[in-house]
């Protein structure tokens, strides 16, 4: 199809329209995702060069907006009951991680990438990381390739065992949080399953990203490389505000109800921009060892965790 589309103001008035149709509420986070994909597969993204900067904005933005749909006293517990669960598949991943990559001889620093993105939150731990460990830039790429990759096929897959097994809104949500890297695709699938599991994932995966901050402390370390700084993701903050505001003070229902629904939609897009970025070129670039690695951590994480959730 891309023969046929050869304007580039067509690919563009295209790639807006199905944009906007993915902020409307009849478009599922899986199907927003799926729609990036194959516009980009089919015709091209024609705005690939700039939309990775706009990608964490807009999930940041959203994120926060999803704090106004949350009471203090849920996020304390979901915190709280996601707690242990996350020192233990953190330790665990890169532990594993570290000698899965030996066995299979993979580049020191690839391995790293892999195990942080599978242990704290994927794409953001992968960039967190990078300065410090300072791998080149075909490894940075292949991580995240795979990262994302798997996070796609997570959104799919996740409420389909969720509700196969039967598992509650809170018990979906804490293995979303723990199971699926990235936190765009733990949001659009929790959202998918309800909005219990939604507020539950969302608190956990964000308490879970704090962790980048010792992960990365103890990187320098690992990499004897103490020069470097450390990204914290300062946004994890107005989300806190936003919870306290939605706690503290009397704003109506209907407002909340608003910025929630806005928040969703945010995500959505996210979701079809993602989906946008990736390509079969990407997909055939990844080899075969760090994509059996991935894999791997992958399922440690999430078979262990599920057992443990539901056990």
């Amino acid at each position: 199809m891309k023969d046929f589309i050869q304007n580039e103001m067509t690919r563009k008035v295209f790639f807006i329209v199905l944009a906007v149709v993915c902020l409307t509420p009849f478009i599922s986070s899986p199907i927003a995702l799926a729609l990036g994909f194959a516009l980009a597969v089919f015709i091209g993204n024609p705005f690939e060069k700039h939309l990775h900067r706009y990608i964490h904005l807009l999930l940041q933005i959203s994120i926060v907006g999803l704090g106004f749909g949350l009471k203090l006293d849920e996020a304390l517990h979901a915190g709280k009951t996601g707690l242990m669960l996350t020192v233990v598949s953190i330790v665990t991943v890169m532990v594993l991680g570290y000698f899965l990559g030996k066995i299979f001889k993979l580049e020191r620093s690839l391995s790293y990438l892999l195990s942080a993105g599978t242990a704290i939150c994927g794409g953001s731990a992968i960039a967190a990381v990078s300065p410090i460990i300072k791998p080149d830039t075909k490894q940075i790429s292949l991580a995240l390739a795979i990262v994302f990759t798997l996070n796609s096929v997570a959104l799919f897959v996740y409420p389909v065992v969720g509700h196969l097994l039967n598992l509650s809104q809170e018990q979906f949500g804490l293995w979303c949080a723990v199971g699926i890297h990235d936190t765009s695709s733990v949001v659009g699938a929790a959202g998918k399953y309800g909005n219990e599991a939604l507020k539950i994932a969302t608190t956990v995966k964000l308490a879970r990203a704090l962790w980048i901050i010792p992960v990365s402390i103890i990187t320098m370390f690992i990499f004897k490389n103490k020069e470097s700084k450390i990204k914290i993701p300062w946004f994890i903050g107005y989300f806190i505000m936003a919870i306290l505001l939605n706690t503290y003070l009397p704003f109506p229902e209907q407002v909340n109800t608003s910025i929630t629904a806005l928040a969703k939609s945010g995500l959505n897009l996210t979701l079809f921009f993602i989906g946008s970025t990736l390509s079969i070129q990407t997909l055939k670039s990844i080899g075969f060892k760090p994509l059996l690695t991935a894999i791997l951590l992958w399922a440690v994480i999430s078979i262990g965790s599920l057992a443990y959730i539901t056990g």
